[in-house]
Order: C-alpha cells, then structure tokens, then sequence
C-alpha cells in the first residue's frame, strides 16, 4: 500500500487508517479478534491506526496497546482527548489540566513512550485555544507527542487556532479529522480549503456514513440497528435511504460494491490524507481490504455528484459534532423582554 504525506509532518501515512471505535465493549467485546484484525491491517500494508480514550471508556485504547507489542515502531499511532471520562467535571475537556493528566493514562493504556498524533477531539467552548496549544506545545517539547491535530473543528477554529499559534510562539495544529462521505461532503465547503491552505494532513472518518454506505442498510429492509445508542437515528432517514439506493445502482453499473465506491470516493479528495475505516470484524476488514487498490474515474464522480452534489450533507450524521450556537436555544433568541420591547 502506497504512503501520502500527513500534512507538513514529515510523516508517510497509508491511505486507509484503522480506526478502532468498535474495539471494546462498544462493538467487539473479543479483544483477541481485535488484535488479530490490528495484525491483519499491519500485514496488508497499513501503517496508520487511529484510536481515543473514550472508545470503549478507554478499552479500545488497551487492546491497541496488546497488539502492537514488538510492532510499535513501524506504525503511525493516533489518540485523542477531550471526551468525558467519568463524572467529574474536571476529566473532559481541553484544558491543561487535563490534557496533561490524559496522556499520561493514554500513554499507559498505549503501552508506548510517545503518541505519534495527539488529537483534540472536539471543540471545546470553555477552553481558550491558547490554553490547549500551550499544553499539546509542551508535550512536543517533551517528546510525549510526536505531533498534534484537531477533530471535528469547523472552519472558523482551525483558522484561529492557526493565528493563536503564530501570535503566541505556539505549536500549530497539524491535522484535522472531520467527517466525510458521498452522503456528507459540507466539508468541502471550507474544512477540505481550509486544511490545504494551511498545509494541514487530513484524516476523515465515517466514509461508509456509519453504515448507511455498507449496502446493509436499504430502503423498505428492516436491519438490526447498532447497539451504539447515538447511530440509529440516520440509518433510517428516508430521504437519505432514496440516495443510498441511486448510489447502490450506480456502483452495480461500474461493477464494484458500495462500501468500495464510498471509499474511494474519499480518497480521492486531494485533501484527504487517509479515510478511516472501522471494521467491527475481521471479515468486514477483508472486504474493505479488497477494494483498497480502487481507483474512480471522472465519469464515476461526476455521476456521484449529480446524485449527492459537492458540499452537500444529505443526511446529517447521529454523532457530528454541532456547536452550541445551534445546540443551545439560548444562543439564537434575543431575551422574552427584549423580543416583547421590539
């Protein structure tokens, strides 16, 4: 498997990335077959893995640690941090204290001395972005973190967090993880530009949508939905299952399945550095395996826009991350007395 350039890194990344969400008890409870999907992806090429220590409240992170025993130093290592990890209000979040104290834990549970991509998760709104790159600079001088990256940041804070680096003399982030998918492509609106300008490697998740991309999920079948509590609600969307049967037919017409279409499509971006995939088994790792040498032709992406259009989400994902100037009422309404005084 070929290797691009993560960013402005200096490290060579496969295409596909492992990504080991399902890894625990929230997918695989079997931590030998996971190790054992690790050691596949490894043998077949794929130097990258992508992990965080709310995965399976931080098991994901212990079976990543097991299977790369005696491989650790061939392998491009990514975590994150910023998901709640208790109740304590105190053990989530992007401050330094806690940021310091994680990756220590993740470290531990790694079963490494570094952390080849530290990752923060998600935004977090009662952090200043100084504060975090000031923490995540002091990791890199330590050489705990080899290099640092954001996930699920919009537009706007990663343009910021650029500028509060140079201002300040601090480390600049030097990824993004965003979502995207033939069913979810608003990031080519200004994430996608936004990290090409700033030289940033990209690593996106959910090119199968969650799912809806595997061809499992069709419109008028009835399917198990996933234990996860936070998926269930787009694999049902109508609309969004009227698109997955246009793209069903047209992988059908270029003779490849749909899982291998959606993630071809992905990499195709001249942004994206690698699409992350999350097998839950070993045989959906050798499907996904199959279709790694998957190359679309013009013809195939100009007919995927005509059914999903460039910057476009059809159907948004359960679990994309929503600022709280949309999750907060609170934030789009002017004050009772004030709107009563208008």
């Amino acid at each position: 498997m070929k290797t691009r350039p993560l960013g402005r890194t200096g490290i060579r990344v496969s295409p596909y990335c492992l990504g080991t969400m399902l890894f625990g008890r929230a997918g695989n409870t079997d931590q030998d077959d996971c190790v054992r999907i690790i050691h596949r992806a490894l043998d077949a090429g794929i130097n990258f893995i992508d992990t965080a220590d709310v995965y399976s409240h931080s098991e994901s992170e212990e079976i990543v640690g097991k299977a790369l025993r005696g491989r650790r130093d061939n392998v491009v290592l990514a975590t994150k941090v910023n998901g709640a990890m208790g109740d304590d209000p105190n053990r989530r979040g992007s401050s330094r204290r806690w940021i310091t104290a994680e990756v220590e834990n993740s470290l531990r549970r790694l079963r490494t001395d570094h952390i080849d991509l530290y990752q923060v998760h998600h935004p977090d709104p009662e952090t200043d972005i100084e504060e975090t790159l000031a923490a995540l600079t002091d990791l890199l001088r330590s050489g705990k973190v080899r290099a640092i990256g954001s996930s699920n940041f919009p537009a706007t804070e990663i343009v910021e967090a650029q500028w509060v680096a140079q201002r300040r003399g601090l480390a600049r982030l030097r990824t993004e993880q965003p979502p995207y998918s033939i069913l979810n492509r608003g990031v080519e609106r200004e994430v996608l530009p936004t990290c090409q300008r700033y030289g940033m490697g990209v690593l996106v998740w959910g090119p199968l949508s969650m799912g809806l991309l595997s061809g499992r999920y069709r419109k008028g079948h009835t399917v198990a939905t996933p234990r996860m509590r936070w998926v269930p609600r787009h694999l049902t969307d109508e609309r969004t299952l009227d698109v997955v049967e246009q793209l069903v037919a047209l992988a059908g017409e270029t003779g490849m399945s749909l899982p291998h279409l959606a993630t071809a499509f992905t990499v195709a971006h001249p942004a994206v550095t690698s699409a992350i995939i999350g097998p839950r088994t070993l045989a959906q790792l050798d499907n996904l395996l199959a279709g790694a040498g998957t190359v679309l032709d013009d013809d195939v992406l100009d007919r995927i826009d005509q059914i999903a259009p460039p910057g476009s989400d059809i159907g948004p994902l359960d679990v994309s991350y929503d600022p709280p100037a949309i999750t907060d009422p609170g934030q789009r309404r002017r004050p009772a007395d004030e709107r009563a005084a208008a």
